[in-house]
């Protein structure tokens, strides 16, 4: 007992030393559950509408969405009933969704489920619908590729694929398999 007052101190600065240190590690983020693996959003935004310019000034695209919602965690934002315009070419190109995701950056525009692209008619071509389950946008390059069943409807054809790769400024449409489609000829029905 004589030596207890003196091994005292050392005892409570040990006793102080231990507390200190498992407080600070209480206090801590852990680092075995990262902040990154959170899924939660980080703003969402109602009723947008953005527009993306060219360098004179000009739009060249419109999205507009009942709801906008960003994730910090893949920096990926995602659509309810997006509504894509492109005026990138001659004739305008509409993109309707229930939904849509689109990608860190804004590169590519993933729409989902009931897609609708409408290409408006002009002077020389009726206008085109296509319809599908999953369009994959690049509006940069205005390219649209998908590989799910689609059909293609305008004045005078319907057509039918599995998969589809099209460019609106070139207006080129490939078809990737089980193609079928029918054509009716205006002149030839008016007895041309």
């Amino acid at each position: 007992m004589r030596r207890f007052p003196q091994i005292f101190p050392l005892l409570l600065m040990a006793v102080l030393a231990g507390l200190t240190f498992w407080l600070d590690q209480a206090i801590q983020p852990d680092a075995a559950a990262p902040e990154a693996g959170r899924q939660d959003p980080d703003y969402i935004v109602e009723n947008v509408i953005a527009h993306r310019m060219d360098a004179e000034g000009r739009i060249k695209h419109t999205l507009r969405a009942e709801r906008l919602t960003h994730y910090p965690h893949d920096d990926s934002t995602h659509l309810v009933a997006p509504h894509f315009t492109s005026h990138a070419s001659r004739t305008p190109m509409t993109i309707t969704s229930r939904t849509a995701r689109v990608s860190s950056g804004g590169e590519h525009v993933y729409f989902e489920t009931d897609v609708r692209a409408v290409r408006a008619a002009d002077a020389k071509r009726s206008e085109m619908v296509m319809e599908t389950s999953f369009l994959h946008v690049t509006p940069d390059a205005n390219t649209a590729r998908t590989d799910r069943p689609v059909t293609i409807t305008d004045a005078n054809t319907v057509a039918h694929a599995i998969g589809l790769e099209l460019n609106s400024e070139t207006r080129i449409v490939k078809f990737l398999s089980r193609f079928r489609g029918t054509y009716h000829d205006p002149e030839r029905a008016q007895g041309r």
